[in-house]
């Protein structure tokens, strides 16, 4: 009997002769791979004949194979024809429709199928229909697949086409969520076979490779096939017990939440250029409002599914949302994204803190969320165990451990390279006060808050680890982070024991060397701000230990402000540097000024405010203006010097003569000529402000104003943004306390440096920036910033083996000097050796006296190379 003869008469039997022919007409169904209404007759006709246990060796295993191989031919056909597909290809139009029609009457028939068996009374053992699941699942996947690329694979076609994809879709839906209540119905007991764990274990993968294609296909499907995949390992975790990619199903989860994630920021972003906020009639915003709600599902979702697993979670770390700050969101929006995601994520955070992979996963590849996730986690470490407390406060300890900074050198690392958000500023919500309601903070404000209070609570053991990243972030170029780590440190210091705070103000005094770096003036930020803490006794102690007596230690004085100290403490230091100063400076004036001993003098600027020390500081002044300007570029103790007795001569301006001030000029105006370096003339300049308070007598005036108009008229039209913009400040300090209006206005000599002057002094700007503008500027501006620390990094660190030395090129005249230096060198010793075998005669002693002042004319004429 033929093939259609057989399906002819079959279509006409009853179901008493379908229930009489079973046996003899299903092993004649090999060759209906190509008739759909075979299928169709199998599901409606002779499936409900079949016993349970029937199910699977009668039919299912003998026809669904059969089945999805004609499916996978289905779509294969498709891809092959679909290039000649157009309106006027009326017949390849057919017969693709056609195609399509077949693989919606396959789907339309295994959901006849699912129905059937959801009818029973007692659901069936997965074993007694082990086919279904993986037929349909196979079928499923190859749908939503081809749905998924029909944009692509039909291009321009689509719409001939479109009718039938849709309904496609639909019964594929359909198709899915029978077969979810289907084996949701299916209850499995305690001796489950192997078979039957592979087959559940099989559908739970199978169903997370359907997630990552329907994720953008329908919203409820995406999040029901979810529902049932977290519920069914959920219900059989005891059984499932190894079997399951765990990872797999955490990583999908992270993926599908930075998914929708970046959906909300898009919306919110596209809302706010529009200006469509919050209507409750728009279509945008109700858009936005379900796809938050998806990032809170996906949120609540993970955290539950790790809690869970966490045992089972041992190489996992998930990944986080992206920093918000690029993106233009108001208020509104950015409040609900937090609500929805940020409160449901952080009772993730707690769970994974014991996880060693996750404290390892942390790299700051988004620098905010980064600064603000390690923020998080170390408000949560306070309240953890030890080994917890351990693992996140140390770091790696061994070299075969993944390289991992303790959370301290973390956050300072990461708050450092948030440059941006500190500029713009980002603000965050601070803490409850007083019962009052939150208020925005700063980065610095929140880093700062959250730090304090977890070294508040840290045990001892911890400690060291903590003040080795504290120093580390001092001694680092960047200012801001530097500032963060003095606060933190001097919240230490009260909270702390007073002993501690001697400890650390000691330290920090032993730290301080002569170096023009940031080095220098990081530390003595720290020391100025922890002097207040100390108790008098122990301030008592600290003089003792840096005697104010000895010139080794004016650094350390230099950078103590005095009334930090107690009022007896003060007046000791006071008195001790007033006659150290005092005896540096003569010293070295009685011994000629020479520039070989300069160096010394140089530590007298803070002693420099009694009437002595300040007379003698000025004297020095005096001497070095008379300099030249070779000397000042090409000694950078002579610079140094030059540099702080200007700020000096600035303070005690009502003590200098009228012709040292002409003096004083006359030397600006020959350093700003010769392009002295910025930092000598930003010191000229707040001398020049100083001149703003004195009235300078009539028989002075022509030769002290003119120098003065000249002087600020040069400054003001300086191209250096930072002499210019000193320029600015200082003519306006001066302009307003002087007497010498003239001054001000013959200072202005062009148009535009005038404009310049009113601007400034009216507070106006030319360009209004806008928020875009500026973000983007201090986007540029970060990488240059960047370098210029690298830069001063990689400056501070010295090779640990000095350079190979260069033979000496000497000139002519060095080879002169060399001569006779060798003959007196060989005579002095030769002169030394017979002194230590016979007395040394009274007149030999008397003329090695007479030579002192030869060898110290000798060095005053000839100042040393530095």
């Amino acid at each position: 009997m033929s093939q259609a003869t057989l399906l002819e008469q079959v279509s006409r039997w009853s179901e008493e002769t379908c229930g009489q022919e079973l046996r003899s007409v299903l092993p004649n169904t090999d060759s209906w791979d190509e008739h759909i209404r075979i299928l169709k007759v199998i599901t409606e006709m002779f499936l409900p004949h079949l016993s349970v246990s029937e199910l699977e060796e009668e039919c299912f295993s003998k026809v669904l194979p059969k089945v999805v191989k004609m499916f996978s031919s289905l779509v294969d056909e498709i891809a092959k024809q679909i290039g000649g597909l157009s309106s006027q290809n009326s017949e390849l139009r057919l017969f693709l429709r056609n195609i399509l029609q077949v693989m919606i009457s396959i789907l339309e028939a295994l959901s006849g199928v699912v129905r059937h068996l959801c009818t029973y009374e007692e659901a069936p053992a997965l074993d007694a229909i082990r086919s279904l699941p993986s037929c349909i699942l196979t079928l499923l996947k190859d749908t939503f697949q081809h749905c998924k690329e029909s944009e692509s694979v039909y291009s321009g076609r689509l719409s001939l086409v479109a009718d039938l994809l849709q309904a496609l879709f639909k019964e594929a839906y359909s198709l899915q969520k029978g077969l979810m209540e289907l084996l949701e119905k299916i209850d499995f007991e305690s001796n489950i076979s192997e078979e039957e764990v592979f087959d559940i274990v099989t559908v739970i993968h199978s169903l997370l490779e359907i997630c990552t294609l329907i994720s953008n296909l329908d919203v409820a499907l995406h999040a029901n096939t979810w529902k049932f995949i977290i519920k069914q390992s959920m219900k059989y975790q005891a059984l499932l017990e190894g079997q399951l990619r765990h990872s797999d199903i955490v990583s999908l989860l992270c993926n599908d939440l930075l998914m929708s994630f970046r959906n909300c920021c898009e919306l919110a972003e596209q809302m706010q250029h529009t200006g469509l906020q919050d209507m409750a009639q728009n279509s945008e915003y109700k858009l936005f409002q379900k796809t938050a709600k998806m990032c809170r599902f996906f949120a609540n979702t993970l955290v539950h599914y790790i809690k869970v697993n966490q045992a089972n979670l041992p190489d996992t770390s998930p990944r986080f949302p992206p920093s918000l700050w690029s993106s233009l969101v108001s208020t509104t929006h950015c409040n609900e994204m937090r609500s929805m995601v940020l409160v449901a994520m952080d009772p993730l955070i707690t769970q994974l803190l014991p996880c060693r992979d996750f404290a390892e996963a942390l790299t700051p590849d988004v620098l905010l969320p980064h600064c603000l996730l390690l923020t998080n986690i170390m408000g949560k470490l306070r309240s953890q165990p030890e080994e917890v407390l351990l693992l996140w406060c140390e770091g790696s300890q061994f070299p075969e451990e993944i390289p991992r900074l303790s959370i301290f050198q973390a956050l300072l690392q990461s708050f450092r390279g948030c440059t941006v958000e500190r500029a713009v500023p980002v603000l965050l919500p601070g803490l409850m006060m007083n019962g009052q309601a939150q208020s925005q903070v700063t980065l610095h404000h929140h880093v700062c808050v959250q730090l304090s209070a977890c070294l508040a609570t840290l045990p001892a053991p911890i400690f060291p680890q903590l003040e080795r990243a504290l120093l580390e972030a001092v001694l680092q170029p960047d200012t801001q982070t530097a500032v963060l780590a003095v606060d933190v440190w001097c919240f230490l210091a009260r909270y702390g024991t007073a002993e501690l705070c001697l400890h650390h103000v000691t330290l920090t005094a032993h730290l301080l060397c002569p170096l023009e770096s940031y080095h220098l003036s990081h530390l003595g930020m720290l020391l100025r701000r922890m002097m207040f803490f100390m108790t008098p006794h122990h301030q008592v102690e600290f003089v003792e230990t840096f005697s104010p007596q000895e010139a080794e230690n004016l650094l350390v004085w230099s950078n103590v402000l005095r009334r930090a100290l107690s009022e007896d403490v003060r007046k000791r230091v006071e008195q001790d540097i007033v006659n150290l100063a005092s005896s540096m400076i003569t010293n070295w004036l009685e011994k000629g000024c020479r520039l070989g001993e300069l160096e010394k003098v140089v530590r007298i600027h803070e002693g420099s405010y009694n009437g002595r020390t300040g007379e003698s500081a000025l004297y020095v002044r005096k001497q070095l203006c008379c300099g030249t300007c070779f000397q000042v570029q090409a000694y950078p103790t002579v610079r140094c010097t030059l540099q702080l007795l200007l700020s000096i001569s600035a303070v005690l301006v009502r003590n200098i003569d009228f012709k040292d001030i002409c003096q004083a000029l006359a030397c600006l105006s020959n350093l700003l000529s010769s392009k002295c370096p910025d930092v000598i003339m930003l010191s000229g300049l707040d001398f020049l402000a100083s001149l703003g308070h004195l009235s300078i007598p009539p028989e002075m005036q022509s030769e002290v104003l003119p120098r003065l108009c000249s002087l600020f008229s040069a400054f003001l039209s300086e191209k250096t943004w930072i002499l210019h913009q000193h320029a600015l400040e200082t003519f306006s300090l001066f302009a307003e306390v002087t007497s010498h209006e003239a001054v001000i206005s013959q200072s202005l000599t062009s148009d535009e440096v005038k404009n310049e002057v009113v601007s400034f002094l009216s507070k106006t700007l030319n360009v209004q920036e806008t928020d875009d503008v500026c973000i983007e500027r201090l986007k540029l501006e970060r990488s240059i910033y960047e370098t210029h620390r690298e830069r001063l990094e990689t400056y501070k660190t010295f090779p640990l083996q000095p350079c190979s030395k260069r033979a000496r090129q000497q000139t002519n005249e060095e080879q002169e000097f060399e001569k006779y230096l060798q003959a007196a060198e060989s005579n002095l010793k030769a002169l030394q050796t017979l002194s230590e075998q016979k007395p040394i005669p009274d007149w030999v002693t008397a003329r090695l006296r007479e030579l002192h002042p030869l060898i110290t004319k000798i060095n005053t004429a000839l100042p040393p190379q530095t």
